[in-house]
C-alpha cells in the first residue's frame, strides 16, 4: 500500500508548513458526501496520531487513517496551476466514477 505526492505537490506543502511555522505535512482522507459517494478532505496535520499510516515523498509526509487507505491505495497527490486557478489534484486508481461538477467519487 502506497500514497504518493508529486514534487510539485511536496513544495506546495513545504511552502505552506514553513509559512504556518508548524506542522508535520497533510493528513489525506475520504468522507461520505456528494452525488457519487466519497470525497477527498485534505488538511494540515499538526501531529501523527498513533493509527496513522505514514507515507513519506520529497520529505513532506502524507498521514491516512486506517479507514480511509483502503479508498485512497495507489492516490497520487498533485498540485497543478491552470490558468489562474491552482489546487491539489488527486489521481487516484481506485476512482471508478466521478461526479459532474467534480466533487466526489465512487470506487
Amino acid at each position: 500500500m502506497a500514497v504518493t505526492l508529486t514534487a510539485a505537490a511536496a513544495r506546495h506543502v513545504s511552502r505552506y508548513i514553513a509559512r504556518r511555522g508548524k506542522g508535520v505535512g497533510v493528513r489525506l482522507g475520504v468522507k461520505t458526501t456528494g452525488c457519487s459517494g466519497m470525497a477527498y478532505k485534505l488538511e494540515y496535520a499538526d501531529d501523527v496520531a498513533p493509527e496513522d499510516h505514514v507515507f513519506e515523498g520529497h520529505g513532506v509526509k502524507v498521514l491516512i487513517d486506517p479507514k480511509s487507505l483502503p479508498y485512497l491505495d495507489g492516490t497520487e497527490l498533485d498540485f497543478v496551476r491552470e490558468g489562474l486557478n491552482e489546487g491539489f489534484k488527486f489521481h487516484n486508481p481506485r476512482e471508478k466514477d466521478r461526479c459532474g461538477c467534480g466533487e466526489s467519487f465512487r470506487v
